[in-house]
């Protein structure tokens, strides 16, 4: 089940669960129907995210899930990146703490033991650059709710995003570390390593460009 998989990001990680054989289907949770390109394993539940209720409804989805006897896993592919700036605080928490923290709690209440968090590099509640605040507040958030194997995803700048531009994400590759660039393939082959690695421990492990890029290749190799 993902959350925010119109998005760059979350479309790429959309496809690569979509071409992962051992992945039996992808349920995108949307608040609008949205064109649908990545396979006859992919279909979307449009839910209205504003509601109270929204919670409750993933918590039926994710039970629903279930009952067909494979294991449910969860990911938030939400982020609004570069738009931030034209967002409002407020709008900015209802979407990344709210949305995402509503569907996480439905995930969770409805025996979803592992979730994938998209955040980003440097993410933390004690910054005082209103975005890395919000997203720490939304890892915080992520954190408490009690998964019993929690990934978070903190890429730096993102190649081949439309958001990123090109001399942007050049010039990112010349830096090293968290903060450098990291390919938006990269990112989405990461998610899918993340759920089908049978041996991952339980708790919270936090994802950067490395990590990612490592369990990317490996997927890669694999295959």
């Amino acid at each position: 089940m993902i959350i925010g998989g119109t998005g760059q990001v979350g479309d790429v990680v959309v496809r690569a669960l979509a071409a992962e054989p051992s992945c039996a289907e992808v349920i995108m949770v949307n608040r609008r129907p949205a064109s649908l390109n990545a396979g006859s394993r992919v279909r979307q539940v449009v839910l209205d995210t504003a509601s109270p209720q929204f919670p409750a409804e993933v918590t039926r989805l994710a039970q629903g899930l279930a009952a067909q006897g494979d294991p449910v896993y969860g990911a938030s592919c939400v982020g609004v990146g570069k738009g931030s700036t034209k967002w409002s605080e407020e709008e900015l928490t209802a979407l990344e703490i709210g949305v995402v923290g509503g569907f996480a709690r439905g995930c969770h209440a409805g025996g979803t033991t592992r979730f994938s968090l998209l955040s980003a590099a440097g993410s933390t509640a004690k910054s005082r650059i209103r975005y890395v605040r919000i997203m720490g507040l939304k890892e915080e958030t992520v954190q408490n709710i009690g998964f019993q194997r929690l990934a978070i995803f903190r890429p730096g700048i993102i190649a081949g995003n439309v958001h990123t531009p090109g001399y942007v994400a050049w010039l990112g590759r010349l830096v090293p570390g968290r903060f450098g660039t990291i390919e938006q393939d990269d990112i989405g082959r990461a998610f899918v390593a993340e759920f089908i690695d049978g041996a991952a421990p339980d708790g919270i492990v936090y994802l950067e460009n490395d990590a990612m890029r490592q369990r990317s290749h490996a997927l890669t190799s694999r295959d």
